[in-house]
C-alpha cells in the first residue's frame, strides 16, 4: 500500500498541491473503492488525508479493530466526528493556504461546503478521478484477484446451465447464480445480476424479473463475482431449446464483432478504435441502430471504471489495464444477444480471462 500512497504524494508534487483528501461519502452499502485501493480497508466509512510527507486514515469507533487489521501505510485516527469534521483535529490540515485536492465527483455539495467550513484557510482544488488515474493500470496482485473473480463467474455460469428449464423464473435463476458464486468463494455478486429471457433479452440492463423461461427463447446472463474487493463482469447468451435461423444469425454477428474487438485490443490503441471495429461488423450486417452502448469499460475495484471503450474513448490503452469487450444487438419486442469477456491489455494484444464457452449453446 505504501507504493500506492507514494503515487498520491508524487501527484501532489507534480500538480503543485499540498495535500489530498480521498473520501467516498455516498452510501453505497458496500466499500470505498479509492480508499480501499490506497489502504486495503474494506469498511464502509473512512477517508484518507495525504500530504507530501504524511498519510492519515480516519474512521470511527465502529471500525477501530477492522482498521487496525487492514489499513497499511497510514497512521490511523479514530474520531467521534465524521471524516470531514475530523480534519479540524489534524495538525497537518491546519496549514494556511493549504492547497487541498478533493475528488469533487465523489462529494455532495453539502459535504464540500462542510469541508470548506472545517478548513476555512484551505484552498480546495477540484480534481477529477485523481485516484482513478493512478489505479487504471493494475498491479500483479490486482490482476490475480480479478482472474479469480473471473474464474468464479465462469464456473458459476456452467453450473447454472443444468437448472435451466421452461417455467423457472428469471429471479430464481439469478438467485441460484449468486448462491453458486458465493459457494465458490466470492464476497458477493459484483452488481445486480441480469437474467433476461425472450423479449426481455433486448433490454441491455434487464435485471432478473418474475418472467418464466420458455422454450425457443434467448436467455442473456450478465453478472459478476466480487473477490477480495475486485470485480468480474461476464455476459453469455444461450437459447433454451433449439435455436432458429434468425437467432443463429444475430448471435454470429455479435460473436464476430466481439472477436474483431478482441483482436484490435492492445497497448497504444484507443478505446475508440476498439469500439469502432466491433461497431463496423454490426453496422455492415445492418444492425447498427440496434447496438446503442459502448463496446466495453474498465473494471477493478468498481465494475465500471476507466478506460472507456466507446466512441468517447480517446485515451490510449496501456499494458495491464483490465476491461470488458461486450458488443450486442437488441431488437425490441423480439430479443437480443450480448457476449462479454474480461481482458488484460498487453503490448501486442490482450489476454482474455474468461474460459466459459462462447459458442451458441442450445440448452
Amino acid at each position: 500500500m505504501k507504493a500506492r500512497i507514494d503515487k498520491v504524494k508524487k501527484y501532489l508534487v507534480k500538480n503543485n498541491l499540498d495535500a489530498a483528501f480521498i473520501y467516498y461519502p455516498l452510501d453505497t452499502g458496500r466499500f470505498l473503492p479509492n480508499v480501499r485501493y490506497l489502504t486495503g480497508y474494506s469498511g464502509s466509512s473512512g477517508a484518507v488525508f495525504v500530504t507530501r510527507k504524511a498519510s492519515i486514515f480516519i474512521t470511527d469507533f465502529r471500525y477501530k479493530d477492522q482498521a487496525a487489521k487492514q489499513v497499511k501505510g497510514c497512521k490511523v485516527i479514530i474520531s467521534r466526528l465524521n471524516p470531514v469534521a475530523a480534519l479540524k483535529d489534524i495538525k497537518e490540515a491546519q496549514v494556511k493556504n493549504l492547497r487541498l485536492a478533493i475528488e469533487s465527483h465523489r462529494m455532495t455539495v453539502q459535504q464540500k461546503t462542510q469541508l470548506g467550513n472545517t478548513l476555512p484557510n484551505a484552498i480546495l482544488i477540484d480534481t477529477f478521478e485523481m485516484v482513478e488515474e493512478l489505479m487504471i493500470c493494475k498491479d500483479k496482485d490486482e490482476i490475480a484477484n480479478i482472474k479469480r473473480a473471473v474464474e468464479i463467474s465462469d464456473i458459476a455460469f456452467e453450473r447454472i446451465l443444468g437448472i435451466l428449464k421452461p417455467g423457472i423464473r428469471e429471479k430464481d435463476v439469478a438467485a441460484e447464480l449468486e448462491y453458486q458464486m458465493k459457494m465458490l468463494g466470492a464476497d458477493r455478486e459484483a452488481f445486480e445480476s441480469i437474467v433476461a429471457s425472450g423479449y426481455r433479452s433486448a433490454l441491455p440492463h434487464g435485471v432478473a424479473s418474475e418472467k418464466k423461461l420458455k422454450n425457443g427463447e434467448f436467455i442473456t446472463f450478465d453478472f459478476g463475482a466480487l473477490y477480495n474487493g475486485y470485480c468480474s463482469d461476464i455476459t453469455r447468451t444461450v437459447v433454451l431449446g433449439k435455436a432458429n435461423a434468425r437467432q443463429k444469425k444475430i448471435y454470429q454477428i455479435v460473436a464476430r464483432a466481439q472477436m474483431a474487438a478482441i483482436r484490435k485490443t492492445r497497448a497504444g490503441v484507443t478505446g475508440k478504435a476498439v469500439d469502432a471495429v466491433a461497431r463496423s461488423v454490426i453496422e455492415k450486417a445492418g444492425y447498427g441502430k440496434q447496438f446503442g452502448h459502448g463496446t466495453g469499460h474498465g473494471i477493478g475495484l468498481e465494475v465500471h471504471a476507466a478506460p472507456r471503450v466507446s466512441a468517447l474513448g480517446v485515451q490510449l490503452l496501456k499494458s495491464n489495464m483490465v476491461m470488458t469487450i461486450e458488443p450486442g444487438i437488441y431488437i425490441s419486442g423480439w430479443g437480443g444477444v450480448r457476449i462479454e469477456d474480461d481482458v488484460v491489455v498487453r503490448p501486442k494484444g490482450c489476454l482474455v480471462l474468461n474460459q466459459a464457452p462462447k459458442k451458441l449453446l442450445e440448452i
